[in-house]
C-alpha cells in the first residue's frame, strides 16, 4: 500500500512547512510539472467539449454567500470574515456564486444555451487540524470546477455529457472508480427547504444514471446543501473511500440570484445550473494518482518522461543534444550522466521514469535510441527521430500504454 504523503516527499513533489501552516502544501518543481500537465489535460478536454474558461476572485462579500445559501448552511466550514472599509469579506468556499454572478452580468437568449463556464480556481475551507492529511484534506484547494446553465430539457443531456468526460479522464489517468453514488439529503442536515426542487433534481439525476447503464447506490446525508448529486467514488489502498468527481443539479441558486434567459416566446425563463467537476480538487486527484500508481505516473503525466543514460563521458555531448531535441518536441527529458554513478545505479534510480534511453558509442555515432521501458521491456535500437516521434505520439494520446505490444521501436 502506497502513502502519498511519504511518496510526495521522497519524489520531491510537494511538502509543507510550519511557517506556512497545516493544510497548506507547496508544490516543488516536479510536483508542479504533474499538476500543470493535469490542468492542461482538463483545460483541453473542456475546450473541446465547448466550455468557456473564466477567472474569478477568491474573495467575496459576506452578502454574496448569504444570497447563495453558503453562509446559512456552510459557514462552519468557512474562514471568518475580514473587515475591510466597513464591509465584511470572506475567502470563498466555492466558485458557484461567482459564476452565477458572471452569468447574470449579461443578457442571455435560449439560443446561447447550454452555456458551459469552467474555471480551475482556488477556494478555501477551514478544516480542523485533526483531519488534515497530505493532499487529501487541505485548507487551500484548487478545484477543477464548471457550471452549465441550460434549459430544463437540456439537463439530462448535459449531465450525461459530464459523466462521459469523467469516464474519459479516468481512462487517461488509469483511475478505476469503486462506485457511483446518488447523494441525497438526510435527516438533521442543513439543506435548502425546497421539497419540490429536491424532487425534480433527484428525478433528473436518476434518469441520467439509469440511461448511462452505470450501477449506482443511493446514499442519504451526502447531498450538497442546495441539491442532490452524483458522486464518483474512489478508494485508497486501505479501502478508504473518497469522492473525486461530481455532477450536481441545482435549481436553488438560479432562483437566489434571479438568473434568467429569454426564451423563444420572448419571455423570461429560469435556467437550471449544473455543477460539474471532472477530477475534483487537483490536490486530491494527485494524492489518489500517487497512491494508485506508486509514483509511476502515466507517461503524459510523469515529471520526467525520458531519462537519457550516456554510458561514459564520451557520449555526454550526444546525450545533451538528444535532450534538446526532446524539448523541441515538448517531451520532458533529463540526462543522467556518469557523475551520478554506475549505469546500473542510474537505471535503478530512474525506475519510475516511463522511458530510459541508454546511449553507448554505437548509438551516439549512428544517432540511434535503444529504449528500456519502465515495465521491464527492452526495445531494439531505432533511429532517434522515429523513436522520439513514437514517444511524442503516445504521450499526446493521453493514455496509460507505454508502448504497443507488437510495435517496433521505429
Amino acid at each position: 500500500m502506497h502513502d502519498h504523503r511519504k511518496l510526495g516527499r521522497e519524489l520531491n513533489l510537494f511538502d509543507t512547512d510550519p511557517l506556512i501552516g497545516s493544510g497548506l502544501p507547496y508544490w516543488l518543481p516536479d510536483g508542479a510539472v504533474v499538476r500543470h500537465a493535469l490542468e492542461e489535460y482538463i483545460h483541453g478536454a473542456e475546450r473541446r467539449a465547448g466550455y468557456r474558461h473564466v477567472y474569478s476572485p477568491v474573495l467575496g462579500k459576506r452578502e454574496l454567500y448569504e444570497i447563495s445559501g453558503h453562509w446559512a448552511h456552510y459557514s462552519d466550514d468557512m474562514f471568518p470574515p475580514m473587515e475591510l472599509g466597513g464591509e465584511q469579506f470572506v475567502l470563498r468556499p466555492s466558485l458557484c456564486p461567482h459564476h452565477a454572478l458572471m452569468y447574470r452580468s449579461r443578457p442571455h437568449s435560449y439560443r446561447e444555451l447550454p452555456l458551459r463556464m469552467a474555471e480551475l480556481g482556488g477556494m478555501y475551507r477551514s478544516e480542523l487540524s485533526g483531519v488534515l492529511g497530505g493532499l487529501t484534506r487541505v485548507r487551500a484547494i484548487q478545484l477543477n470546477d464548471a457550471h452549465l446553465f441550460c434549459t430544463l430539457e437540456q439537463v439530462a443531456g448535459e449531465a450525461a455529457g459530464a459523466l462521459e468526460m469523467i469516464r474519459r479522464a479516468y481512462e487517461a489517468l488509469g483511475i478505476v472508480p469503486v462506485r457511483y453514488r446518488l447523494s441525497l439529503p438526510g435527516p438533521g442536515g442543513k439543506y435548502v427547504a425546497a421539497p419540490e426542487l429536491w424532487k425534480r433534481s433527484t428525478a433528473l439525476l436518476r434518469e441520467v444514471l439509469d440511461a448511462s447503464g452505470l450501477p449506482y447506490e443511493a446514499a442519504e446525508g451526502e447531498a450538497a446543501f442546495y441539491g442532490p448529486k452524483i458522486d464518483v467514488q474512489v478508494a485508497d489502498g486501505a479501502g478508504r473511500e473518497s469522492t473525486l468527481s461530481t455532477v450536481q443539479i441545482d435549481f436553488h441558486q438560479p432562483e437566489q440570484f434571479d438568473l434568467h434567459y429569454i426564451g423563444a416566446d420572448g419571455a423570461k425563463h429560469r435556467p437550471v445550473m449544473i455543477h460539474r467537476s471532472v477530477i475534483g480538487s487537483v490536490e486530491r486527484a494527485v494524492a489518489h494518482l500517487l497512491e494508485q500508481h506508486g509514483g509511476a505516473f502515466p507517461a503524459w503525466l510523469a515529471p520526467v518522461q525520458l531519462v537519457i543514460l550516456p554510458v561514459s563521458e564520451a557520449e555526454l555531448p550526444h546525450a545533451d543534444a538528444l535532450a534538446a531535441r526532446c524539448a523541441e518536441r515538448g517531451l520532458r527529458a533529463e540526462v543522467a550522466g556518469p557523475e551520478r554513478g554506475t549505469l546500473g545505479a542510474r537505471i535503478r534510480a530512474a525506475r519510475l521514469v516511463p522511458y530510459q534511453a541508454v546511449v553507448g558509442a554505437r548509438e551516439a555515432v549512428d544517432d540511434l535510441v535503444a529504449l528500456r521501458l519502465r515495465d521491464g521491456r527492452r526495445l531494439d535500437a531505432g533511429p532517434a527521430d522515429a523513436v522520439l516521434g513514437r514517444i511524442e505520439a503516445l504521450v499526446g494520446a493521453h493514455g496509460t500504454e507505454l508502448w504497443p505490444a507488437a510495435a517496433s521501436p521505429a
